[in-house]
């Protein structure tokens, strides 16, 4: 049984980070290895080094040489001279790869208690032929039959998709019937969303039995078909361990190693390593597509998967894990744009550890709003029909709501001009005795233009007793030079006084200067300077303590770090934050948030998060003023009003890959009554 699981064959195209190592010969390793665990004490460098320098394949012949050679085995060896962490990588590394899913699967059902994560995760992800491999592993490691214990010991709709799962014949045919597509489509509508109660049958079958390339495109006519995702209809009707476990087959199959990447994000995320996790994934996924995960990982959480296990690990485990990875993808030398392809590639650094292989990092994505100018727009109706709705007695807010949500903001300008032609009235004012609470300010903010928007947003963070600095930071951090400009000669238009001046008299200090900066709207607009880059990096790397040999003194260092941030072009100070992590292996991000403090951290790291992924900084403000036990109505409101014909499509995308849950369900659950009513109009869909 020793030969299974191994490297894919030639034909296939090699995406692991660990191959075959050139000039191999089994008893020298085995003698290197016996000589490394001689005598008092263990070499643990020359242990890890070798065995994360061969493949799979070439372990199990190491193992055989030392048998032969020594007369002891190997693995029992491993086990009596390692310990922890370190132990379980090492020997995991040693079994055949389907020996290696055998024995998780076998600890995840042994005792008190199912680990159903582990369960879930191996049985979704495997192909055919490696789920008939992991049942003779089973069958031959433990002498009992693997499907009996997995129903021994599971339950219910889960334990029959397990089953099914275990079965391993999966459709692998590529040629898809359009028909069945159709059929698929219907049939797992039927069994769900317009079903009372959920035919669970229906999703087990066409899950667990259809080809990937036919469900990808079940997945993609069912969006069309319900305008829902497969994810979204999966959360409202499966629950519990049967939900992660079908979601889990979802992703598979849009993407094995994109949920391999997400599996080891969570794993190094918050308090604590979920070390049993790691080590699993790096060991079983070293030799098939660790290149592909790595990829995605760097692309998704903007960092890479090297430097996140460099800075969640320690000692010899860590050195083993980042030789399983193989790679740094933060380390780059210059961004170059594929021919016909909307994304950067950063060409792997040479040197130890390379692949060879190009990272892909994504350009500015396309920004997608979910409010758009409406078809046939009748101004005339418009009016009449608002005004109707809240003349007599009573107000009808589902008209008020219907209409200004569906509106683009130059249609809503044109409905109150035609408001005033018609009825000698003022919509805003009308609107305001009709409307109140939250409700109120939503609608009327949409019907402000969006300069004179944000311009009454920022009168308000400074007006009164105390300031608002997160409303003043989240808005001028993140508006481009011609939102800042418009916004500034709304505020003079508006309010009689010039917006610098304002924010002069209502800060002070370091969070006054970088204030002021971003409001006069002179950020530079073209791409990156890859010189420039370098010495902005070093000037952050000295500002913030890390650098090897500071240079001039602070409070210069101080001004220019803050002109870097606050006049630099996005592109550019891309290259500048890839640069820093390049000189200093930390993300700058990271390094702002534990060397400084107050407003002027905030700020700072509200642009560089601006930078990164302005949709995802807007996500993380808008599940922030929807956790716990209030809830912040005046940012949701803020947010939904300004970004909705910007970017609130990309913001809920971000939003349902970080927090698991969509923008929709969110405002669901959090908000009430008609101003739910108008942000689930605004918001557009439940994703």
């Amino acid at each position: 049984m020793s030969s299974l699981w191994m490297a894919p064959s030639w034909g296939a195209r090699f995406r692991g980070s660990i191959h075959d190592h050139p000039d191999f010969d089994p008893g020298q390793d085995a003698e290197a290895l016996y000589t490394a665990m001689k005598g008092f004490g263990s070499d643990k460098e020359a242990i890890l080094d070798l065995i994360t320098s061969r493949s799979n394949r070439q372990r199990q012949e190491i193992c055989q040489s030392y048998k032969s050679l020594y007369g002891k085995d190997l693995i029992a060896d491993l086990k009596y001279e390692l310990t922890g962490k370190f132990e379980r990588l090492i020997v995991g590394l040693m079994r055949p790869l389907a020996y290696c899913d055998a024995k998780e699967i076998k600890d995840a059902i042994s005792g008190i208690g199912t680990d159903e994560k582990c369960l879930i995760e191996i049985l979704a992800s495997r192909t055919n032929e490696q789920m008939h491999q992991l049942v003779a592993a089973y069958k031959d490691a433990y002498e009992q039959d693997l499907e009996s214990d997995v129903i021994g010991d599971t339950s219910g709709h889960f334990q029959k998709m397990l089953v099914v799962l275990l079965q391993g014949t999966r459709e692998e045919d590529d040629v898809v019937s359009e028909d069945l597509v159709q059929q698929d489509v219907q049939d797992l509508y039927e069994a769900g969303e317009l079903k009372w109660g959920t035919d669970e049958a229906q999703f087990i079958y066409i899950l667990g039995n259809r080809s990937k390339q036919h469900l990808r495109l079940v997945f993609d006519e069912y969006l069309k078909t319900t305008g829902k995702p497969i994810e979204a209809s999966i959360r409202g009707e499966l629950s519990g361990d049967f939900e992660k476990l079908m979601l889990a087959v979802v992703k598979c199959v849009r993407s094995t190693p994109e949920y391999f990447a997400e599996r080891l994000f969570k794993a190094m995320k918050g308090l604590g390593t979920r070390d049993n996790t790691l080590i699993r994934i790096m060991v079983t996924r070293s030799e098939l597509d660790m290149l592909d995960i790595r990829e995605i990982f760097r692309t998704k959480y903007e960092k890479s998967l090297y430097s996140m296990i460099k800075n969640d690990t320690s000692g010899e485990y860590k050195k083993a894990l980042l030789k399983l990875c193989g790679g740094d993808d933060d380390v780059a030398t210059q961004v170059v744009r594929a021919p016909g392809e909307g994304r950067a590639v950063l060409p792997a650094s040479p040197g130890p550890g390379s692949t060879g292989y190009p990272t892909v990092v994504p350009l500015k994505p396309t920004m997608k709003g979910t409010v758009r100018p409406t078809s046939d727009f009748n101004p005339d109706a418009d009016a009449k029909a608002l005004r109707k709705a809240m003349k007599g007695l009573g107000t009808d807010e589902d008209t008020i709501i219907d209409i200004i949500t569906h509106r683009s903001n130059a249609q809503r300008q044109q409905i109150r001009q035609t408001f005033k032609s018609h009825f000698g009235r003022d919509l805003m004012a009308d609107l305001k005795s009709e409307v109140s609470g939250d409700l109120a300010r939503l609608i009327l903010g949409l019907m402000m233009p969006p300069a004179h928007y944000d311009a009454k947003q920022l009168k308000k963070a400074m007006e009164g007793a105390g300031t608002d600095e997160k409303a003043l930071i989240e808005i001028l951090a993140t508006r481009t030079n011609a939102e800042i400009q418009a916004i500034s000669e709304a505020y003079k238009e508006d309010y009689h006084k010039s917006l610098e001046d304002a924010l002069s008299s209502d800060t002070s200090g370091h969070f006054k200067r970088i204030l002021i900066s971003l409001a006069t709207g002179n950020r530079e607009e073209g791409g990156e300077d890859r010189d420039q880059a370098g010495e902005d990096a070093q000037v952050a790397a000295e500002i913030l303590e890390i650098a090897d040999t500071p240079s001039g003194d602070k409070t210069s260092l101080e001004t220019r770090f803050m002109t870097i941030l606050c006049t630099r072009s996005f592109p550019h100070l891309r290259r500048v934050f890839q640069e820093f992590i390049r000189k200093t292996n930390y993300d700058v991000e990271h390094v702002i948030k534990k060397e400084m403090s107050g407003d002027v951290r905030d700020t700072f790291v509200a642009i560089v998060q601006s930078v990164k992924n302005k949709p995802l900084f807007f996500a993380d403000k808008l599940y922030k003023s929807m956790k716990g036990a209030g809830t912040d109505e005046k940012t949701l409101t803020r947010i939904m009003v300004s970004r909705s014909e910007i970017d609130l499509l990309n913001i809920r995308q971000e939003f349902i890959e970080k927090y698991d849950k969509s923008l929709h369900q969110a405002i669901e659950g959090d908000t009430s009554g008609d101003f739910m009513k108008a942000l689930l109009a605004l918001c557009g869909g439940e994703d």
